[in-house]
């Protein structure tokens, strides 16, 4: 049973849930600990690593996306997602956020210009800070004069081999991992088996505190790449659902993995 999900999104980036009905939507699933991880950024309204909102548990996380070195930390590789934990706001990380939410709404600009000329239609959309591709996908889905869903957004216009795609500047995976480290309590790499090259990826956790371990993919994975990786850099297990919708608990952490989680997060011995 999941109780704790630890990888959720709000209106904070580009997710629909907000602070005030994330307690419905969690007890709806049955959950009791929620990560709100928004991309590339903090939440304004949580002023400590770890709070109660209407007698649910929030974390306070961040999902940062990085450039990192390739497994062996000796040229460009894949971009990964780091989750982090338990965040205390530092002016190191509040500057790399500033830069990479700047980047965020140019690039948010670039992609609904190419969107609508692409489409020709006006989808009537405000890019701020925060702002993601789901907030595209979710306007053409809803569009009167276009015939793509949300995914098929995705698939045709505005995936990575899109056309109207545009790459955005991130920080290092050192830089990250620097930043996160010192202003978080535990940082983890997401998601795993969503990368191209897992086994490079997986390779990064050598410098990380945690993996997610549990995560919706749509299919069924061996998990024994992350277990071995778990074993060997002594990772500490997280999972989430990366929620962008309303629905929790898809994946997550039972009530032992929880408590090893959060002795880890806080710095106590498990």
């Amino acid at each position: 049973m999941v109780v704790a999900d630890l990888h959720v999104h709000t209106t904070n980036s580009d997710g629909t849930l907000t602070l005030e009905t994330l307690p419905a939507a969690a007890a709806e699933a049955g959950v009791e600990v929620v990560a709100v991880t928004d991309h590339d950024r903090v939440h304004p309204a949580l002023d400590a690593p770890v709070v109660d909102v209407e007698g649910l548990t929030v974390v306070h996380g961040i999902e940062l996306r990085v450039e990192p070195a390739d497994g062996r930390g000796d040229g460009p590789g894949e971009r990964v997602d780091l989750l982090g934990y338990g965040v205390r706001r530092t002016d190191a990380l509040e500057t790399v956020v500033e830069r990479v939410q700047r980047n965020r709404v140019e690039r948010g600009r670039a992609i609904v210009a190419n969107v609508e000329a692409h489409l020709g239609v006006d989808l009537g959309l405000t890019v701020e800070p925060g702002f993601g591709r789901p907030a595209v996908a979710r306007a053409v889905a809803a569009h009167p004069d276009t015939d793509l869903d949300y995914q098929g957004t995705f698939d045709e216009l505005i995936g990575h081999d899109g056309p109207c795609y545009v790459r955005r500047a991130v920080p290092t995976f050192a830089e990250g991992v620097d930043v996160l480290s010192a202003a978080c309590g535990l940082v983890g790499l997401a998601h795993p088996f969503r990368y191209d090259d897992v086994d490079a990826a997986l390779a990064l956790t050598a410098q990380l505190d945690a993996v997610e371990r549990y995560y919706p993919y749509g299919f069924a994975p061996d998990p024994e790449p992350v277990d071995r990786a778990v074993r060997d850099h002594d990772l500490v297990v997280t999972g989430g659902s990366d929620a962008h919708e309303t629905e929790l608990g898809l994946a997550g952490l039972d009530r032992e993995g929880y408590r090893r989680f959060r002795a880890a997060m806080d710095g106590g011995d498990d």
